[in-house]
């Protein structure tokens, strides 16, 4: 699939994504970057990116993980999240990496790193898991 066409089903599943402007990078089976870009609607009090937002960000990032192995055809959920913050992203740009580490079965876990965009440095390490609704395609 290409990158537009991922980043379609994203908006249309998550329409806040798409509100605040996620943008797909690159994406491949298991593997998803994302951008959130820089915007006053996703701040908190000093002028970082808001921890709902990056909580969101991740999330969508995941599933573009799993969207990109299965042509599009992903309606897994997510069961559970973890998420440790380890310094302030700032105002943004912020960049979310995605990777499923297993997922041959019906639950998936994953990893996300989110940096700020002119930094390799994480900010912010995130586990989660997901559970598959339907059979893998």
């Amino acid at each position: 699939m290409k990158l537009a066409e991922i980043e379609a089903i994203l908006h249309t599943g998550v329409p806040l994504g798409a509100e605040w402007g996620v943008r797909l990078l690159e994406a491949s089976p298991g593997y998803a970057r994302l951008e959130l870009p820089s915007s006053p609607r996703v701040l908190r009090p000093g002028n970082t990116v808001s921890g709902p937002a990056i909580m969101g960000l991740a999330d969508i990032a995941m599933w573009a993980a799993l969207l990109a192995g299965t042509e599009g055809r992903d309606e897994s959920l997510t069961t559970t999240m973890n998420v440790n913050f380890l310094r302030a992203c700032g105002p943004g740009p912020i960049i979310a990496t995605a990777r499923v580490i297993k997922g041959g079965g019906r639950t998936i876990f994953g990893e996300v790193l989110i940096t700020r965009a002119d930094s390799d440095e994480v900010a912010v390490h995130i586990t989660t898991n997901w559970v598959r609704t339907k059979p893998k395609p």
